[in-house]
C-alpha cells in the first residue's frame, strides 16, 4: 500500500501550469514544510521539506485558494521519477501525489494571530489547570458519563 498522510504550511505560493492540449489539466506543485516530532542529539532541523504535486481539480483548488504560509493536510502517495538534465547528470525525483487536501486551520489563525482570542471568562465554569486539564470539582463523580 503506497500511503501518505502529512499537514505543514507551504513554503511558497504553488507553482501552477495547465497540460496542453484539448482538455488543459492544472498541475500544481507546492513544497510543505512538515514539522518533525523529535530531533536527534544536535540536529538543526526541526522540519522536512516535501515535494507535492496536485492535478486537475485538486490543482485548481491548490492555485485558488494556496498560497505561502497556509496549514493543510494532505493525503497522497509517494512517486519517484528521475530524468538526464541538461548537463547530462541523472537526477532522481520524489513526490507526494495529492488525492486529498484540505485546510488545518482556521482562516483567522492563518491571517497572523494565531486563531487564538481570549474566551470570556464564565465565573461558573470550573478553571483550567496548568497542564491544560479541565479542573472537576468534587463531589460530582456519580454525574460523569464515564468511570
Amino acid at each position: 500500500m503506497n500511503k501518505v498522510i502529512l499537514m505543514g504550511r507551504l513554503t511558497r505560493d504553488p507553482e501552477v501550469r495547465y497540460s496542453q492540449g484539448e482538455n488543459a489539466t492544472a498541475v500544481a506543485r507546492y513544497t510543505l514544510a512538515v514539522d518533525r516530532r523529535f530531533t536527534r542529539n544536535n540536529d538543526d532541523q526541526t522540519a522536512d521539506f516535501i515535494n507535492c504535486v496536485a492535478f486537475g481539480r485538486s490543482g485548481e483548488f491548490a492555485e485558488k485558494y494556496l498560497h505561502k504560509g497556509t496549514k493543510i493536510a494532505i493525503t497522497g502517495r509517494i512517486q519517484t521519477g528521475s530524468y538526464t538534465n541538461k548537463d547530462g547528470v541523472k537526477v532522481y525525483t520524489t513526490d507526494v501525489v495529492v488525492e486529498d487536501q484540505e485546510f488545518a486551520e482556521s482562516k483567522n489563525a492563518s491571517a497572523g494571530d494565531g486563531g487564538y482570542a481570549p474566551a470570556p471568562r464564565n465565573e461558573s465554569a470550573p478553571a483550567s489547570a496548568g497542564d491544560g486539564f479541565m479542573n472537576i470539582p468534587d463531589g460530582i463523580d456519580e454525574e460523569l458519563p464515564f468511570n
